[in-house]
């Protein structure tokens, strides 16, 4: 087997070591600077590392196992040692649903093969894609892991690469594709050991998690191809159908030719070679349609992203809230709610009072297709990031949470829940984190702490991240599902998602013909996705919603509502939806 590391700061030698033999003296590779080489037998299972000079034994920067956490030595991953049970050909982004999933709090065992126990209801529910959050190794059991490191292997505790590949397979038998986060933007500050290797990072920029992956200082030519590979290994070797992006606005890059287009080309060129689709999914503060638009024309060539203004403007509409970036949206939440529902983002030009500038770019209804746009009323961000991690299910009734499912799952963007939303999961997803340093754990508690202090919460009344119960009161409790409401939110989202995988109005990527009317005072709000007509009252009060035409049929209503008479009004109890058709 051939061994190969980049270790351009090396001044002398590179060793490779062997947990079972003597040392290996490595070579420079004569036709790639930088690189240093070596054969070895090596079999399954086998644990290495590579040192540099004097320096002590180091992970293998493109570890595909870390099987004693990311401190410990790498080990060598036969990629023939899985058989692939089900064949695959994929599962595209239009007409998905997707499911966000916490691998550590899916389920109380907290693994990827207690998670494939778990899919088979997501499948008879109508979900299409799950999307699991980060997998890549990171300190102690149990954390979000956007604190990952050794990007091409699986964190040990959810069962290692074999595991993913089991829950790959067992997805694909179910018919569901399988989407993972992954982080480009930063590292974990523990067991990051690449700035010992070469110029991973660099001082020409700074993010909020210290020096930026360096995507164009010295070196990033490498630094590129890394983060590229590691990618595509995903996509190739676990037959992954998608990949979501983590924060793009962070990554800092003024070359010519972006590291997102360079990584769009080479998703597009690999899912011509295996013969099925394949997408990549941003993350991004920029609200700038080009991160979607194709490259041929001026774009970065990504296939979709995350509308956080959607979120935004249903948040604010449902709960009130007006704190932080959600002050602008709760000016006219209905109204806002209107603007993104038919032309995507919310500030598209216009002045964020959050961030005391004009941020955006507008969208163009007719070129842009909707389903680029992916719509969600709950995200791991929008609830953990909240000082208590209380979902919507908290404060809202069951009518205002199935208005939410309603306009998630019937709004002109790929819908997307996270999990247990489904019947309105009434445990929290808080913050938590299993650092093994002491200093850092420290730090990472007090600096949660001061966070919401600034907003007038009390220290004590912070859950501490560290605390292991933490993160067992954030496990999905399922029992919830079978008592009220809960059961009747689990049969309104598979009614609204038979829907739409039944309706093709409501996958049209026509944004252009979305047409909504509102009332900002009584809080009702109406759209039209082609042949149906979808009317939501947010109000405490009985609402006479103006739809007009003929009368339509009720498809589904969250309270028992009469289809409209030849006024052409429906009258909505307070807090409920419903679908019709015709009209």
């Amino acid at each position: 087997m051939q061994f190969e590391v980049w270790a351009p700061t090396a001044r002398d030698r590179v060793t490779l070591r062997r947990a079972d033999a003597a040392d290996h003296p490595m070579t420079r590779d004569p036709l790639r600077k930088g690189w240093w080489t070596a054969d070895a037998p090596a079999a399954d299972g086998i644990r290495y590392g590579f040192a540099l000079d004097d320096g002590p034994v180091l992970p293998d920067p493109r570890s595909r196992r870390q099987p004693d956490g990311p401190d410990g030595l790498s080990a060598v991953v036969d990629p023939a040692s899985y058989e692939w049970s089900t064949p695959w050909h994929g599962r595209p982004l239009p007409g998905a649903v997707l499911y966000e999933l916490h691998v550590g709090t899916f389920t109380d065992e907290g693994t990827l093969d207690a998670a494939a126990d778990r899919l088979a209801p997501l499948a008879a529910l109508g979900i299409t894609h799950i999307e699991l959050m980060p997998v890549c190794p990171f300190p102690g059991t149990h954390g979000w892991g956007y604190e990952g490191v050794s990007l091409w292997a699986v964190h040990e505790p959810y069962g290692g690469p074999a595991a993913l590949k089991r829950f790959v397979d067992t997805a694909h038998g179910l018919g569901l594709g399988v989407v993972l986060d992954v982080v480009h933007n930063h590292l974990g500050p523990s067991g990051n050991y690449l700035p010992l290797f070469g110029p991973y990072f660099t001082d020409t920029h700074h993010t909020p998690w210290g020096s930026a992956v360096n995507l164009d200082a010295p070196g990033s030519d490498e630094v590129r191809a890394y983060l590229l590979q590691s990618a595509l290994a995903w996509l190739r070797d676990y037959r992954l159908d998608g990949l979501r992006l983590d924060a793009v606005h962070a990554l800092a890059d003024t070359r010519a030719l972006t590291f997102l287009e360079e990584l769009s080309t080479a998703v597009d060129t690999l899912s011509a070679e295996l013969d099925r689709p394949l997408f990549l999914i941003a993350e991004s503060d920029l609200n700038d349609p080009r991160t979607t638009t194709p490259r041929p024309a001026g774009g970065l060539g990504l296939h979709a992203q995350w509308n956080d203004d959607f979120h935004h403007a249903l948040h604010t509409a449902l709960t009130g809230e007006s704190q932080g970036y959600y002050a602008d949206f709760a000016a006219r939440p209905v109204a806002a709610l209107a603007k993104t529902l038919t032309r995507a983002f919310f500030h598209d030009g216009t002045y964020s009072s959050f961030r005391g500038r004009t941020h955006g770019r507008p969208v163009s209804p007719g070129r842009t297709p909707a389903h680029r746009f992916l719509g969600y009323a709950q995200t791991h961000d929008q609830i953990g990031n909240r000082a208590l991690g209380d979902r919507l299910s908290a404060t809202l009734s069951p009518g205002l949470l199935a208005c939410a499912a309603t306009l998630v799952l019937t709004g002109p963007f790929t819908p997307m829940l996270f999990m247990g939303e489904e019947w309105g999961a009434r445990t929290p997803w808080q913050f938590f984190t299993d650092h093994q340093d002491p200093e850092l754990a420290e730090a990472v508690r007090n600096g949660r702490r001061r966070e919401f202090a600034a907003h007038g919460w009390a220290a004590e009344s912070i859950p501490d991240p560290q605390d292991p119960a933490t993160r067992d009161r954030s496990c999905l409790d399922r029992t919830e599902a079978a008592r009220e409401p809960h059961a009747r939110l689990l049969a309104w989202h598979r009614d609204l998602i038979a829907l739409r995988h039944s309706h093709p109005d409501l996958s049209d990527p026509d944004l252009a013909t979305v047409k909504v009317a509102y009332d900002e005072g009584a809080r009702w709000l109406a759209y039209r996705r082609g042949d149906l007509r979808i009317a939501l009252n947010l109000s405490a009060r009985p609402a006479e919603i103006p739809l007009g035409g003929r009368s339509g049929q009720v498809l589904v209503a969250w309270e028992p509502v009469e289809a409209p008479g030849p006024d052409g009004v429906l009258r909505l109890p307070p807090e409920s939806c419903a679908v019709l058709a015709g009209g």
